[in-house]
């Protein structure tokens, strides 16, 4: 389960992030002449090829998560499927490239450009003369007023997702001729580009009716390289065929048909020919690597093939000897014994030439891998409980070491593994730059001393009493069992138990339990050195950007053996409620989380962790709040001013007395970001709108209320032949160019790192 929102701008991204009090911002990357945003940690990898070298006709089967609900992207109920099928059938103004930036689409674009900023913002978009939808019609003005009515916000009758952007626009007009789109803007919008992604034509956005239900199952009307012939809901699939009226390069297949497959199915899938192109998770991506290779050993995966293709000793693999054995014991003079060999020699060859016969099945596939245009992060609920103390989440951030955390789930993949340095872009993207500096390096010391800070001292109850909550909780424990009654609690030995991290372990040789292999002591011991922070005339230090007060005065450090003490505070042992998902696609969320609770265990930090079902993570837990700490990942978005607004933006009391989060999920915000945002959004003047961006992501780097970790990988299992698709990192899909490879054909792949296979 990915946990990631559905990408596309048009719907509402959805999961968490953060924001900061008032502190001095450190001085940014982009004031020197080094472009601080840097480049795309991998390229896509999709085997590229000439489109002479891609063969005419075929079926492109490819698994997706689930038969959209609906095929209207403004909608809330619209998923990443939705997308894929406007990306094919509609017109883009704009698309990503490989870095995650706005370009022109020239088959639906001549020019776009802003041609007045006084006394109002005006922007004409020239259409490229071909372009037509599939019922003859040329796209023009009405389409753009249809649709810039229906999200302008102004009819509620109108069930839309969001009206970002469409609510600065004042009116839209026919140009000079009809190819031309003159749309005049109420207010200053510096993300224009984001608009008319994709386009509707007006038959779905010209009445509430047509746009709450017309294009829900069913689009009559499109205008890209493809159409949607079906939405088979019972066959769980969306069949794509041909645009006959398509202007551009001609579609390479016939179809592509998009597959509901549930994720820990696909590997079958692939196996039974039935897939041609599926996301996979690391355990199938190294099944499908290996099976590249020579064939090996059910039972202990070695190959089964000695050097030089030779086989290897012993039958079915086998060493020698155990062959020896296995021959003796079969052909002795125990026959119970000799009975009992031969049955396991038959299980075991059944067992064998069933692998040869999955590996021989996956051998036509290869794994193909980038880093997807998203990003995994630690959520900390700062509404209420221990995380509400800004001194807290600091010491819980500056706990996490963000770079081994990265190392463990993409350096097994062959993936660059460095961790992401902002909230609101990633490397390669033009608003990208490290801003982590506002917070500080990993130290362990620190952390410690912040939370002596506020209070936190070792000792105090370790078990919590009978009926007694612990500091992190936000619900009592009877209430949710009653609400979740599937929740998983994580116990040592007993999955049925909960286990608090912190509560055993306790040191019995006399040494601190900083004093680790992990090299976490010696955070402990120059934490002070690797701090270039300095004081005010106040004495408080505010190191790496920081806020007045938001560390704990110079030299304070926690009493000795605090590293394996678990802390308390007013009768309280400080203990946090870690929710993770349940499912078998959330492993690598699981395996991080555990990493997590041993560097809080390393400050005197607990945590209580308990797995929910992935269908009630989100919404109950995630939403709702009932969280201390979780993780969850953000798409990337190459309109950060507008898009990652509504996920920092200061909660704000409802008319019902309800607090309104939007999607600040973590409840974590402040006027100054809020502020930031909103000048990003209105100027026009990109070099100012990344700067301001920038101070932005600081300003939500020291409130610690998100810690960003990592880019999420890629994975992608293709037939060798299939080319131009696979691991697409930021860039938008070319469906016209995807197909299969002629005889003796080659598509290009990335020589480093995305062409290494997986190893576990």
């Amino acid at each position: 389960m990915s946990h990631v929102g559905v990408g596309p701008r048009a719907v509402m991204r959805s999961v968490a992030f953060l924001t900061a009090g008032v502190l001095a911002v450190p001085a940014l990357a982009g004031c020197t002449s080094e472009d601080p945003s840097g480049k795309p940690l991998a390229e896509q990898d999709v085997a590229a090829a000439a489109r002479t070298s891609v063969s005419d006709g075929g079926t492109l089967r490819w698994a997706v998560d689930s038969v959209p609900d609906t095929l209207n992207a403004f909608q809330s109920d619209a998923d990443a499927t939705t997308t894929r099928v406007a990306q094919a059938v509609l017109p883009s103004m704009f698309r990503m490239d490989e870095a995650g930036s706005p370009v022109r689409n020239p088959d639906y674009l001549e020019s776009a450009e802003v041609v007045d900023t006084e006394p109002k913002q005006v922007v004409v978009y020239k259409l490229n003369q071909q372009a037509v939808w599939s019922d003859g019609r040329e796209i023009g003005a009405a389409d753009f007023a249809a649709q810039w009515r229906a999200l302008s916000g102004k009819d509620s009758a109108y069930w839309t997702a969001r009206n970002a952007g469409y609510d600065r626009i004042e009116k839209i007009e026919r140009g000079a001729n009809d190819l031309e789109v003159k749309v005049t803007f109420s207010r200053p919008y510096a993300d224009w580009k984001a608009l008319f992604t994709p386009l509707y034509p007006k038959d779905v956005t010209g009445t509430p009716d047509a746009f709450n239900d017309g294009a829900r199952r069913a689009l009559k009307v499109s205008a890209g390289p493809f159409a949607v012939k079906k939405v088979d809901t019972k066959g769980d699939q969306v069949v794509l065929t041909g645009n006959p009226r398509w202007w551009g390069e001609p579609a390479k297949l016939d179809q592509i048909v998009l597959r509901a497959v549930p994720r820990d199915e696909r590997v079958s899938e692939l196996v039974a020919g039935k897939l041609d192109l599926a996301e996979i998770d690391p355990e199938t991506a190294d099944e499908v690597g290996l099976a590249a290779g020579p064939p090996r050993d059910a039972a202990t995966g070695t190959p089964l093939m000695g050097p030089g293709g030779t086989p290897a000793p012993g039958a079915q693999g086998r060493s020698a000897a155990e062959a020896l054995r296995s021959w003796a014991v079969a052909n002795g003079s125990d026959e119970e014994a000799a009975e009992e060999e031969v049955l396991a020699r038959e299980k075991r060859s059944e067992a064998e030439a069933k692998a040869r016969r999955r590996q021989q099945a996956l051998s036509g596939f290869e794994v193909r891998k980038s880093l997807e245009p998203a990003y995994t992060q630690l959520a900390l609920n700062g509404a209420d409980g221990p995380l509400a103390d800004e001194r807290v989440r600091r010491a819980v951030a500056r706990a996490l070491d963000r770079e081994k955390l990265a190392e463990a789930v993409l350096k097994p993949l062959g993936l660059p593994a460095e961790p992401v340095g902002s909230h609101l872009a990633l490397s390669g993207q033009p608003a990208y730059a490290d801003g982590s500096g506002a917070l500080g390096e990993q130290n362990a010391k620190e952390a410690r001393a912040l939370l002596a800070d506020a209070g936190w001292v070792p000792g105090g109850p370790v078990k919590k009493k009978d009926g007694e909550e612990a500091a992190g909780a936000e619900k009592d424990k009877k209430d949710k069992e009653e609400k979740d009654g599937k929740d998983e609690k994580k116990s040592e030995g007993d999955d049925d138990g909960t286990y608090i991290v912190g509560e055993d372990n306790k040191n019995t040789d006399g040494k601190n339990e900083g004093d680790r292999d992990d090299g976490s002591a010696d955070d402990a011991k120059d934490g002070a050195d690797r701090e270039s922070g300095e004081k005010h005339s106040s004495g408080k230090n505010t190191a790496q950007g920081g806020a007045p007060g938001a560390y704990a005065p110079k030299g304070t450090a926690a009493p000795a053996g605090a590293a394996a003490a678990p802390l308390a505070k007013d009768g309280k042992a400080l203990t946090l409620r870690f929710v993770l998902p349940s499912g078998p696609g959330s492993e690598t969320l699981r395996t991080v989380a555990d990493r997590i609770t041993d560097m809080l265990k390393e400050i005197g930090i607990g945590t209580e962790v308990t797995k929910v079902p992935d269908e009630s993570y989100f919404k109950d837990h995630i939403a709702a709040g009932e969280y201390d700490l979780a993780l969850y990942s953000w798409p990337a978005s190459a309109f950060p001013a507008t898009d990652a607004r509504p996920i920092y933006a200061k909660p704000v009391p409802a008319a019902d007395g309800s607090l309104n989060v939007a999607q600040n999920y973590t409840r974590v915000g402040t006027d100054q970001v809020d502020q930031l945002f909103d000048r990003a959004m209105t100027t026009l003047d990109q070099k100012e709108a990344r700067g301001l961006l920038r101070k932005a992501d600081s300003r939500i780097w020291a409130a610690a209320g998100s810690v960003p970790l990592y880019q999420r990988p890629q994975l992608v299992a293709a037939r060798e032949n299939l080319a131009n698709a696979g691991a697409f990192g930021f860039e938008t899909p070319v469906y016209e160019d995807m197909g299969f490879l002629k005889k003796g054909a080659q598509g290009s792949r990335p020589s480093a790192p995305a062409s290494s296979s997986p190893s576990s």
